[in-house]
């Protein structure tokens, strides 16, 4: 079912978000107010010539996907965002903390992996609640972005955030890895085909929502991904 739920909303998220100010981009996440601090090993200005992406991963953390990809990025130096589940940080709080040792930023994707605008408001602010406890209580960061499974908020959820204090913040390109199809060539493919500095990127180091073993594609994606930025002169930065 969450197969069908994405197809249905992948081709109306860029148009919503647009229509809701929600960012799409780091000028966007800019542009809405939110001062970042960026993690210190984050590839800086210093660097090529100082044009910068993010990488970011949601449903996690994955006993298998999590390692692997922070395995890749720490062989290019590179640092991600990772917008986690709280029900999945509870099951395997040491891996939601590696993360924030190995120099990446933790955001709330949410407690549960359900649409939005399936659940009432008080089951969203109980969900907003666990979740962020679950990050702080694994990590010890509260998380200050926030991305709704599938991308999609309702009226109440996204009142709900801002009420929290926390930024949205959707993506630019994605490599739609969550697909039973998907191979690592078309994952890389549709991220960088119209790919330009300032990006959002979104990927998944986890299959619970999604095709099964589709987090090992994402992987082996990963490295190619990570090449044809550095071609293309572009580093990565992580907003915590």
């Amino acid at each position: 079912m969450s197969h069908v739920i994405r197809l249905a909303l992948a081709m109306h998220i860029p148009a919503c978000a647009r229509a809701l100010k929600l960012p799409l981009t780091l000028d966007e996440l800019a542009a809405a107010g939110f001062a970042p601090a960026t993690l210190p090993n984050s590839r800086s200005a210093a660097e090529g010539t100082g044009q910068v992406v993010a990488i970011t991963f949601d449903d996690g953390p994955h006993p298998e996907g999590t390692p692997q990809v922070l395995e890749v990025l720490a062989e290019h130096g590179a640092t991600a965002t990772f917008f986690l589940v709280g029900e999945q940080v509870v099951k395997r709080p040491e891996l939601a903390q590696r993360i924030v040792q190995e120099g990446h930023a933790v955001a709330l994707h949410g407690y549960r992996h359900i649409a939005h605008p399936s659940r009432s408001r008080k089951q969203m602010l109980e969900d907003f609640d666990r979740g962020t406890a679950a990050i702080e209580d694994a990590t010890g960061v509260t998380p200050r972005l926030h991305r709704p499974p599938y991308g999609v908020y309702s009226p109440a959820s996204l009142r709900i955030a801002r009420e929290r204090g926390l930024q949205p913040l959707l993506w630019a390109s994605w490599g739609r890895d969550w697909r039973k199809l998907a191979t690592p060539e078309d994952i890389t493919a549709r991220v960088v085909s119209h790919l330009r500095a300032g990006d959002v990127i979104l990927l998944h180091d986890a299959d619970f929502y999604s095709a099964v073993r589709s987090h090992r594609r994402t992987a082996a994606a990963l490295p190619m991904i990570l090449r044809m930025l550095q071609s293309a002169e572009l580093a990565t930065v992580a907003y915590a």
